[in-house]
């Protein structure tokens, strides 16, 4: 890579008493790149997330942003990274007493004093920049439904402009036209905004949809490679992940949408044709 990595996890170590989580592992997170992160059951995704995050300390080890250590800062020195990021989780995390506007509104508050108008002109832009009508602003989200819920939370974690954006299981709860269609999304919004992506996720349409790259939690290290150089890996649980019955179902589905639409198919083989 040309530049140096925008966010760096070295030797981390994880441990919740006896558990042993991670155990030295090494991640680098490029410019511009959209990265997805998998892994079984208790293989820790979350905590890895929550600790690049700067929501959890770990036992050992550093996660740099932007060369940083955040494992190092205190609560006041991490106000200034997190402005940098945003990030979505799995169950959009909008504040259910809140419309989805003030939602989107509050980290705009919390960091800048602007006026209403500029705050009702923001709004508005991030509403249409993930797709959603402008009345929706006025809804609660108990209003919406999932796929909304998904796209007021993006437009929140986007209300800063930031160049890096964490998601949590995107598309999680949502049926196959609607997880399609934010896949969509996601493209479209990596590609507008020059977006550094990393995302958790279980669902292989959205691994082969939207990453550059993978990296696949596995006996508490890390496995990173390329869609194609995965779908090779001897190791029993990436072999399994990568050719059991939904991973030969999302290949087809890819091979399906390369075949309608050649310009944006993903083949697992190919991972990079379609972007």
């Amino acid at each position: 890579m040309d530049h140096p990595p925008l966010v760096s996890v070295r030797s981390l170590v994880n441990r919740f008493g006896a558990q042993l989580v991670h155990d030295q592992i090494d991640l680098d997170v490029h410019p511009g790149e959209v990265l997805g992160i998998v892994g079984g059951s208790g293989s820790g995704k979350s905590v890895l997330l929550r600790t690049m995050l700067g929501l959890h300390r770990p036992t050992a080890g550093q996660v740099l942003i932007a060369g940083k250590d955040i494992t190092l800062m205190s609560e006041s020195e991490m106000l200034a990274v997190k402005r940098s990021y945003g990030v979505t989780f799995q169950q959009g995390a909008l504040f259910s007493s809140l419309t989805v506007a003030e939602n989107i509104q509050l980290p705009i508050r919390e960091y800048f004093d602007v006026s209403a108008q500029a705050l009702a002109s923001l709004t508005e832009m991030r509403l249409r920049m993930v797709g959603l009508p402008l009345e929706a602003g006025a809804k609660l989200p108990s209003q919406l439904s999932g796929g909304m819920v998904k796209r007021a939370a993006l437009a929140r974690s986007l209300a800063l402009d930031p160049t890096l954006l964490f998601l949590d299981e995107p598309t999680a709860g949502l049926d196959p036209i609607s997880a399609s269609a934010f896949d969509e999304l996601v493209r479209y919004l990596h590609r507008g905004l020059k977006l550094t992506i990393v995302m958790i996720t279980h669902d292989l349409d959205t691994l082969i949809a939207t990453c550059s790259r993978v990296a696949v939690l596995v006996d508490r290290k890390i496995v990173v490679d390329t869609l194609e150089g995965l779908v090779d890996n001897p190791h029993p649980w990436i072999r399994e992940y990568f050719h059991g019955p939904r991973a030969r179902a999302a290949h087809m589905a890819a091979r399906a949408a390369d075949e309608a639409q050649p310009c944006r198919g993903g083949d697992l083989r190919n991972p990079r044709r379609h972007r």
